[in-house]
């Protein structure tokens, strides 16, 4: 039987993971969130939501207006979460340079996610930074989950190695 993992303590003005409900909650969130790529800026916006699941760092969507919507392209790619619903995915075209399924958004969200229509969340680890009010966040370990890290949140994280099968 796996065991969980000893939850970090937070300092003050620092969140742990550990006390992130599930099923997850989706909250507004007004800081500033910039995304770079292949040296354009492809986001910058005040109006974010960010998705809070135990064991995950926040994920945050920006809305599509907020998104340089000429470097996307549609993927044939989706999923499903047992959340949020099916998601569809995104690829970048920048100057040359392609992230394939790069970002993913909810077409048609599960009741209590339908904020995040018109949202789209993106991986950090492709990206040439992702900021959020300022910071470069750390992509999530283990590449498959999307959850920025910065310095105010603790874990350890869904995905970090001798983590599995909780």
């Amino acid at each position: 039987m796996a065991m969980r993992p000893t939850r970090i303590e937070p300092k003050p003005g620092q969140e742990s993971v550990w006390d992130y409900p599930r099923p997850p909650r989706v909250e507004p969130f007004s800081g500033h969130i910039v995304i770079t790529f292949n040296g354009q800026k492809i986001v910058n916006t005040y109006g974010a939501y960010r998705v809070l699941e135990t064991s995950h760092p926040p994920t945050y969507y920006v809305p599509l207006a907020d998104v340089r919507q000429e470097f996307l392209v549609p993927s044939t790619r989706s999923s499903y979460c047992e959340w949020k619903g099916r998601a569809v995915y995104w690829t970048l075209r920048v100057n040359g340079k392609v992230a394939e399924d790069v970002g993913w958004s909810y077409p048609d969200p599960s009741p209590g996610f339908e904020v995040v229509k018109d949202y789209l969340a993106f991986y950090a680890g492709p990206m040439d930074a992702c900021l959020v009010n300022g910071e470069k966040v750390k992509p999530q370990p283990g590449g498959f989950y999307g959850g920025w890290v910065t310095s105010n949140i603790v874990g350890p994280f869904k995905g970090e190695p001798g983590t599995s099968g909780w």
